[in-house]
């Protein structure tokens, strides 16, 4: 199971950065073909459609690896011990929420079936829709693995360094 978490850990970075290129990229052709007076039509649905799933995996790869915008005035002066039980809870707030992000996604996905995009006919927008319940769902298990990282270290009494993995093990 490790092997496999390990394997689409892998994928979804690289799905997330070729996106952001390809988006990036995509909005500028765009951009100048306006400007020649061609314009792409299907740029800028193409171009939500990549948004969408690159800021929920990207938002993933960012909580896997620790770096979400954190202010530590205040939790840095706490003891490490309460600094992990911080954690905790911080962690099952997000949890509860991406629960709710998946509760509402799968129905709003459900109900965008029919819609398609108006530059790409038969393309659905429940393919952009699907990324809200994915994408929370990957950051679900990424935050119930962090709680658990987290509890280890509490019950083992191991200090966790900054830049620690998910499963422990340091980036």
């Amino acid at each position: 199971m490790k092997k496999f978490y390990k394997f689409l850990c892998a994928q979804e970075m690289h799905i997330a950065k070729y996106s952001l290129g390809l988006l990036s990229l995509l909005v500028f052709v765009a951009a100048v073909a306006r400007s020649l007076h061609y314009p792409l039509n299907w740029a800028m649905d193409a171009a939500t459609f990549l948004f969408a799933w690159t800021v929920f995996l990207g938002a993933d790869a960012a909580m896997r690896l620790d770096r979400l915008f954190c202010i530590e005035v205040i939790t840095g002066r706490l003891s490490p011990k309460a600094q992990l039980y911080l954690q905790i809870i911080n962690y099952s707030i997000i949890a509860v929420f991406l629960l709710g992000m998946i509760g509402y996604g799968i129905p709003l996905s459900w109900t965008t079936r029919f819609r398609a995009f108006q530059g790409i006919p038969g393309f659905s927008y429940s393919w952009v829709t699907l990324s809200v319940p994915i994408g929370c769902a990957l950051m679900l298990i990424t935050a119930i693995l962090k709680i658990k990282t987290f509890w280890h270290a509490i019950a083992t009494g191991e200090a966790i360094t900054k830049r620690e993995g998910v499963s422990g093990e340091i980036i």
